[in-house]
């Protein structure tokens, strides 16, 4: 069989595949997942390097991808779709993250490029430093109004920089517990920020 066959194949073996999850079968994404979810953590895994976040990402880019397949073009190929998705999932999610840090002249690692890095400007506009300023007063208030349990769980990932389990032994707390808390946190965090369109030009 020529890469032209069976890439041929592939798609139509896709576009069986989500038809029977858009008739309700289930089990036909699970199929998806199984065969995409290796060549999407190596994607992700390109631009993000912290492993628990690779997961979370992967798992992020098939949730989003199952929401939004019942308006999948079949004149298009599935792959393609699913890695844009994925992409798109790891621009916001890097976006995000600088934002998340609460100090914004808090010293970054420069081994870690998951990073976006700001020069700061000493020339900058009186407007670009008030700004500055009511982007870090925004993120404190939306992190000072979260629950104690993620509030918790934020400054341990992003102002102490913990991973995963190092997160789950301070808290004595399972792993997937920490995992579904931080997702939920950032999801609080992601609907509060967005009350300040003007401050933070990212998509929660």
């Amino acid at each position: 069989m020529t890469d032209v066959e069976r890439r041929k194949k592939s798609r139509e073996e896709d576009a069986e595949a989500i038809r029977r999850v858009l008739a309700g079968d289930k089990n036909a994404y699970t199929f998806l997942q199984n065969k995409y979810k290796d060549i999407i953590n190596s994607i992700v895994r390109k631009v993000i390097r912290d492993e628990d976040d690779v997961d979370d990402l992967t798992q992020e880019t098939f949730i989003k991808a199952y929401r939004a397949l019942e308006n999948f073009n079949f004149d298009y190929a599935f792959s393609s779709w699913l890695y844009k998705i994925a992409s798109n999932a790891c621009i916001d999610f890097l976006r995000k993250k600088r934002y998340y840090t609460i100090s914004l002249s808090r010293p970054l690692d420069a081994s870690k490029p998951e990073y976006i890095f700001e020069i700061e400007d000493s020339a900058s506009l009186p407007d670009t430093q008030l700004m500055d300023a009511e982007r870090t007063t925004a993120i404190k208030k939306a992190i000072d109004a979260l629950p104690e349990k993620y509030k918790e769980i934020i400054r341990l990932r992003y102002s102490e920089d913990l991973d995963y389990a190092e997160i789950a032994k301070r808290l004595d707390l399972p792993l997937g517990t920490v995992k579904v808390n931080l997702f939920r946190a950032r999801k609080m965090l992601g609907l509060s920020l967005r009350k300040h369109p003007a401050l933070f030009d990212v998509k929660f």
